[in-house]
């Protein structure tokens, strides 16, 4: 049943005529529990009081796939604006960005163009920049963007999917590189060719990655909701005699809120994934898709208006 849900929140993540009614209703759908709003204006106050409350947090400006050159641009300017509104209000943050939304599908030159802009203004900012990992057709161009701006840019970290057969290898191919990495399982639909097919293979190649990229010495976010990954990473981190100032722990705003409380009070530190803006239909769709029990979300805002 958990992956018959899965592959039905993945579809419905990809409707386009849904997509349209979302961004009407808006947080009718309980989007409100888990975006910081549609702008980055609304997400200031949220940030302010997670700040407030312990925690470091990272932004995503919501959009991918974009195919339009202008649209592109506005997506990095938007980027830029966060950057210097994080600055001007003191915040706690890094910035997250999807090469997609910043045109790595209509051109090279347009995507790089855009991410020098973003990370010539962070890196004046003392402000660091994730790279999102997206699909696995997207992968390979968005890991050689990475070590090709990475050679430029200390500021700058990325993301490696425990889903995907190829990411050990990735990890090797990144440590000259002194990566920040953040680790996950990944949430899009991805096929058995190039993806595990059972929950147990990703879970234990993520420990795997994790083990690998901390004992090398760089730093990790470790991006998780689960128990077992968060136990494994303290024994881990312990055993090794790893300072908690070459790691943190990430979760995404809304999800395991106390699990987040308990790790801050425990000296962890601790970092919210908070996404903004409109275009938020296909990130909540992949959270349903990853934790089925998310569903309460959308029905309790459904019926609470």
């Amino acid at each position: 049943m958990e992956v018959i849900s899965k592959r039905f929140f993945l579809y419905l993540s990809n409707n386009k005529v849904l997509d349209r009614l979302a961004k009407r209703w808006g947080a009718r759908f309980g989007a409100d529990k888990i975006i910081g709003g549609e702008t980055f204006a609304h997400a200031i106050p949220l940030i302010k009081q997670l700040n407030h409350d312990g925690f470091q947090v990272t932004v995503d400006h919501l959009g991918e796939f974009v195919n339009s050159v202008d649209e592109a641009r506005k997506h990095a300017q938007e980027c830029l604006q966060s950057i210097c509104s994080i600055t001007h209000h003191q915040l706690d943050s890094e910035v997250s960005v999807k090469l997609t939304s910043l045109g790595l599908d209509i051109s090279h030159e347009l995507v790089m163009e855009n991410m020098e802009l973003i990370l010539s203004k962070a890196e004046e900012n003392g402000i660091t920049v994730t790279i999102d990992m997206e699909d696995s057709s997207r992968c390979y161009a968005t890991l050689e963007i990475y070590k090709k701006l990475k050679q430029k840019y200390r500021n700058l970290g990325t993301v490696i999917q425990s889903y995907l057969y190829r990411s050990n290898e990735d990890v090797d191919a990144l440590q000259s590189y002194d990566p920040y990495l953040r680790l996950v399982k990944g949430a899009y639909k991805e096929s058995s060719k190039v993806a595990f097919p059972e929950k147990r293979m990703v879970d234990e190649n993520l420990k795997r990655l994790i083990k690998k990229n901390l004992l090398n010495g760089h730093y990790t976010a470790v991006a998780s909701h689960d128990d077992a990954m968060i136990d494994y990473t303290k024994k881990l981190v312990e055993e090794h005699g790893i300072p908690r100032d070459r790691f943190e722990f990430q979760m995404l705003y809304g999800m395991r809120n106390q699990m987040q409380t308990e790790l801050v009070k425990e000296g962890y530190t601790v970092r919210v994934y908070l996404p903004y803006g409109e275009d938020w239909y296909g990130y909540f769709m992949r959270r349903l898709a990853e934790r089925p029990e998310n569903i309460a979300f959308a029905i309790k805002g459904i019926f609470s208006k």
